[in-house]
């Protein structure tokens, strides 16, 4: 059966050229022109013409993500680059040659066609772009605003929906098609974890200590002997980062960050033990502990939002690794609510958790909205 058809609108930018650099990139669907996919990031210090290939890039990964077999019509406003990718220029500075070779492997030639369009047709990745030099500029990485349903362009998308409960259901897995399979890898141990004091987005962002490397260590020996992880994502915090890029190395795979991982933010509690927050802020901490909807003194986050963002973030990596097993390494809060999510237990679940450093548990997805939680804070690897 022949595959679908899309069209990939891409962009790049550099404020300087050579200068602060990002590129952004839409996945249409060719018979409705509905927007399917976007991506974007910042790259850092680059020219116009590398962020346009590293927009290009990746938009035709996004294309063979969601069908590889699909035909794809290229559209941008860069000529250098449909003129190259079209081998009707040759590819002569020695940036752009890597660039290309790499695009040209991401999908059969035979698939992929180019097509110069002016710059006004290209508003949509040429937005996405600038968002993400903006988000760079602000010391952060570009992040969707929610998933929303596919909308064509110039429309006005739709308002992100609540995160919604898991569905009842009785089916036994295997009327079900093949699950998405998070395994979920808390970080390995920070100067600050043994010690059990708060260690939130707020705080002081601590890495790894030398026992918290060895157990990433210990964790990325225990995944490449089960041998099944096929995509690594990771929270935006150093801790994190360096566990699955400790992984990630071990399984010859790249670490993908998902701002929406990251953990709560603890306000005036980061760096205080549960002891020291009850003697400073007693009457928050009750509050805190009483109802979801309760912040840290000093926070910008409850548990109610907490579990929105991160169920946000659930849906993107289930939209973008349907049907694969992904390692997601992420924290103490964001791991036991998307634990609670998918049993579909109250909030104050995640106070009858335990959950240690660098230990994993596991929940797969079923495409009809169910989950099943497969395995709970094993340690088994650290021993």
């Amino acid at each position: 059966m022949a595959g679908r058809r899309f069209i990939v609108e891409a962009d790049g930018g550099s404020r300087g050229n050579p200068g602060p650099a990002g590129y952004g990139a839409v996945v249409r669907d060719g018979d409705t022109g509905l927007i399917i996919a976007e991506a974007a990031e910042f790259i850092g210090h680059a020219t116009n013409n590398v962020a346009e290939y590293k927009g290009l890039i990746a938009g035709l990964r996004a294309a063979r993500e969601i069908d590889p077999g699909a035909e794809v019509d290229v559209r941008m406003d860069s000529k250098l680059v449909v003129e190259q990718m079209s081998g009707r220029w040759k590819i002569k500075h020695p940036d752009m040659q890597p660039l290309a070779a790499e695009a040209k492997t991401v999908l059969p030639r035979g698939q992929v066609s180019y097509t110069w369009i002016p710059r006004e047709r290209n508003k949509d990745a040429d937005r996405l772009a600038n968002e993400a030099m903006d988000a760079g500029k602000a010391g952060k990485q570009w992040e969707p605003r929610a998933p929303k349903a596919a909308v064509p362009a110039g429309a006005e998308p739709a308002a992100p929906l609540e995160t919604a409960a898991p569905k009842a259901g009785w089916a036994a897995p295997a009327d079900l098609g093949t699950p998405t399979t998070f395994v979920l890898l808390r970080h390995g141990e920070t100067a600050l974890t043994p010690e059990k004091r708060f260690s939130g987005s707020g705080g002081s962002d601590p890495e790894l200590s030398e026992k918290g490397r060895w157990q990433a260590g210990r964790a990325a020996e225990a995944m490449a002997a089960r041998g099944t992880i096929q995509a690594v994502v990771s929270s935006p915090m150093r801790r994190t980062r360096q566990t699955a890029e400790t992984v990630a190395a071990r399984l010859g795979l790249d670490v993908r960050i998902e701002e929406g991982l990251r953990e709560l933010d603890f306000g005036d509690w980061e760096g205080l033990t549960f002891a020291e927050v009850q003697e400073r802020h007693p009457a928050d901490l009750d509050a805190w502990l009483a109802s979801a909807k309760a912040k840290p003194t000093g926070g910008s986050e409850s548990f109610t939002t907490l579990a929105h963002r991160v169920g946000v973030a659930r849906d993107k990596i289930l939209a973008r690794y349907a049907g694969r097993t992904v390692l997601v390494v992420s924290h103490v809060s964001p791991i036991k609510t998307l634990v609670r999510l998918a049993l579909g237990a109250p909030p104050d679940a995640l106070y009858r958790m335990e959950l240690s450093a660098a230990a994993l548990s596991a929940v797969q997805y079923y495409t009809d909205g169910n989950a099943s939680v497969r395995l709970l804070n094993d340690t088994g690897h650290l021993r």
